[in-house]
């Protein structure tokens, strides 16, 4: 690969620069020419090591319990393999492991060669079935992410698979309807990117907020591959999510009208009663029904006109209970997609007020399943560890009998915390991870999982060891996280790196670091690392998320700072080499925090926001906003710019290293270069660095490993000398 490096500006006497990365190659290093070269091999090893790990991205047992279908991430790709199991949930026989794939199982027609991939498999009820998607490369040289995705289904007694389904725009969320005969699903029709704010956004021409809107619906397609119905929902409306009824009959989701990614922060929850059914369609997309049309979506909850706690707020994971008669949800102060916490709420399917079943809880329920008519189970954020429970809806108690934490990250693949439940067995499967346990596929009951896979025996964390951090601040009890340096000495002292969560509705938990941006590793180049969760995250119920309401900055920043004090006073930490670093609302807090003391010798700013006011009119999501400032920026502008960073960029000392994609439409680069371009025009030490077709999630491996590397020799370079 040619390495090109474009320097727009210069200051040398400032050391401050802008660094831009053209598609044809990554930049040089360029602030961290002091580093040594036994730093830097220390940095390439560790990245190696990040990059060794195999992943798995979802795990979904079969109803019996039997079968585990899950993937994992090879090159970018993923790889479908189903297992099977015992009832106890250790692995059945070691060699009934197969490669799920089109172009791995025989009798498939209408395929043209080459190297398939394939994920987010789905047991049919019966568990004679599994769909799954699955995409080609037509060259078959090698294997990687296919563009386009398609239904797959396999039948398991006879190893035949056929396709489902022949469209073009992004799918995903394949449920099948509980009586088995159809699968429903997530699909933007004719869409050349996911409908979401973390991917790239489309590079700005046209008609803005007009042309190249992507509308997210639920398609249909019955399991005979006949019939398919490419908008179930007829309506304008952008669909997040959604699941079936018991009896197949209705569908509850949750929707707002387009533009999808701006406006899922004041989504109302919908049931769309009935789904009539289908007879077929022609290859123009007409479709026949057994029935009268399908009826607009009804409107059962809309959080924007309820005079109640959720006024305003936002809605997740709807749930049908068994008896049809109720829907259970999550609702809070969400302030991204996908990133859910808050109460549960019980509503009855022919409306009404939602009643809370968990206030006042010390804890942020992230995921839901009924269990029975008047039994919930549920995962949820409980103190920066992962809680497992029963929750009864009648009097909102947890059953004792269900008590489960771990100091893991636990997900089953396409929701925050879940779970994937066999239907008629005791086992469930999830992928569980730690700081101390790469991600692996675990199996059986839940209070005796075993582990399935095992794809990282052979990797052992190069970083020091984790310890929860408790302590007091302005009243509240707040939680984080502390990694310790590698090969720890309590007679040395070391440098510390403060890392700040995105959000800022979220949490640090226990996880092993993606070889993307993180913290983790600064621990295996002898740091201390502290990971803390202040007011404003998830894991200390709702009260304590909503306590950064309209004080984005100071409370939470308060908190952060009163854990460093606590860990100055506790272990051996140098107070000279102290950093800090984020991205999102974490990159907004690096850079408030360098605005507000010199307490950080280096930051590192990973697409955040300097400025609140003209940050309004330049994301893609202003939608969020207004629950955490309480207005919008033209109604009450002080409020924004009360905790803006650009408004206190003259107190600004610390050497700061930005980060950003050149199109997230989440924290826009010129945020970035606006707080560049103050840092520089003040003296302070700064390089902002903007890395080509990425947005706020960052994609590209080279680009991911550019950004971690950056930001190790940052600090290295930036710190002082080690004083041991």
């Amino acid at each position: 690969m040619i390495h090109v490096r474009l320097t727009a500006l210069r200051a040398a006497v400032l050391g401050c620069t802008l660094t831009l990365l053209p598609i044809s190659g990554l930049a040089q290093p360029s602030s961290s020419a002091n580093s040594s070269s036994a730093n830097r091999d220390r940095i390439t090893n560790l990245l190696d090591s990040l990059r060794r790990v195999r992943s798995p991205q979802t795990a979904a047992i079969s109803p019996d319990g039997n079968y585990v279908a899950w993937t994992v991430e090879i090159d970018g790709a993923s790889e479908l393999h189903v297992t099977g199991i015992a009832p106890s949930g250790a692995i059945q026989d070691a060699a009934w492991d197969r490669i799920l794939s089109p172009d791995t199982v025989a009798d498939v027609t209408n395929l043209r060669p080459g190297k398939c991939e394939a994920d987010h498999p789905a047991w049919s009820p019966d568990g004679k079935q599994l769909a799954f998607l699955s995409g080609c490369q037509t060259d078959g040289a090698i294997f990687r992410k296919a563009q386009q995705k398609n239904i797959f289904l396999w039948t398991t007694a006879t190893n035949q698979l056929k396709q489902l389904t022949q469209l073009k725009g992004p799918l995903g969320s394949l449920q099948w309807s509980p009586d088995g005969k159809s699968i429903a699903f997530l699909f933007v029709e004719n869409g050349t990117r996911r409908a979401g704010a973390l991917d790239a956004i489309k590079p700005w021409n046209g008609v803005i907020g007009e042309d190249n809107v992507e509308v997210q619906n639920i398609a249909l397609v019955d399991v005979s591959g006949q019939h398919f119905e490419p908008s179930a929902i007829h309506s304008n409306l952008h669909i997040y999510e959604f699941s079936w009824s018991a009896d197949s009959q209705r569908i509850v989701f949750i929707a707002a009208s387009p533009p999808g990614e701006n406006n899922w922060w004041i989504a109302k929850l919908y049931v769309q009663i009935p789904l009539a059914p289908l007879a077929g369609c022609n290859s123009l997309g007409v479709c026949i029904y057994n029935g009268p049309l399908i009826p607009d979506p009804v409107v059962l909850f809309n959080p924007a006109t309820t005079a109640g706690p959720l006024h305003g707020l936002q809605i997740a994971v709807p749930r049908f209970s068994p008896d049809g008669r109720q829907i259970a949800f999550i609702g809070g102060l969400m302030s991204d997609q996908g990133s859910v916490g808050g109460d549960i709420y019980l509503i009855p399917t022919s409306g009404g007020e939602p009643k809370d079943i968990t206030s006042n809880r010390t804890a942020s329920p992230a995921w839901i399943a009924w269990r029975n008519d008047h039994s919930i189970l549920v995962t949820e954020r409980a103190g920066g560890k992962s809680h497992i429970t029963a929750l009864d809806t009648t009097t909102g108690k947890d059953d004792p009998s269900l008590d489960l934490t771990l100091a893991d990250n636990i997900i089953a693949g396409k929701d925050v915390m879940d779970l994937s439940l066999a239907l008629h067995s005791s086992n469930i499967a999830v992928i569980r991870s730690s700081f101390e346990q790469p991600p692996e596929v675990w199996v059986g009951p839940l209070e005796k999982l075993r582990q399935l896979t095992h794809l990282n025996d052979d990797i052992r964390p190069s970083w020091g060891k984790a310890e929860s951090i408790e302590y007091t601040s302005d009243g509240f009890h707040v939680q984080g996280w502390l990694l310790y340096p590698a090969n720890y000495e309590p007679a040395k002292r070391y440098p510390l790196i403060v890392g700040v969560h995105g959000g800022p509705s979220n949490a640090s938990t226990p996880r092993w670091p993606s070889a993307g941006y993180g913290e983790v590793p600064f621990s295996a180049l002898g740091y201390f690392v502290f990971l803390p969760n202040p007011r404003g995250s998830f894991g200390k119920g709702e009260k304590f998320t909503q306590a950064n309401v309209k004080d984005f900055g100071y409370g939470d920043l308060r908190d952060i700072l009163a854990g460093v004090d606590v860990l100055e006073k506790r272990f051996p930490i140098d107070k000279a080499r102290e950093g800090i670093t984020g991205w999102s609302y974490g990159g907004f807090m690096t850079m408030f925090a360098v605005t507000q003391t010199h307490r950080f010798h280096a930051a590192v700013a990973g697409a955040g926001i300097s400025n609140w006011q003209s940050y309004y009119g330049e994301n893609s999501i202003d939608r969020w906003m207004t629950p955490f400032f309480g207005a919008d920026v033209y109604d009450d502008p002080a409020i924004y710019a009360k905790s803006s960073p650009i408004s206190f960029i003259k107190q600004a000392k610390t050497p700061t290293l930005l980060v950003v994609g050149d199109r997230d439409g989440e924290c826009p680069a010129p945020q970035s270069f606006e707080f560049w371009h103050a840092l520089r025009a003040q003296g302070v030490r700064t390089e902002l660095v903007v890395y080509p077709n990425e947005g706020h999630r960052f994609v590209d491996h080279e680009h991911q490993r550019d950004v971690l590397r950056r930001a190790l020799e940052w600090f290295e370079s930036n710190m002082p000398p080690d004083r041991n």
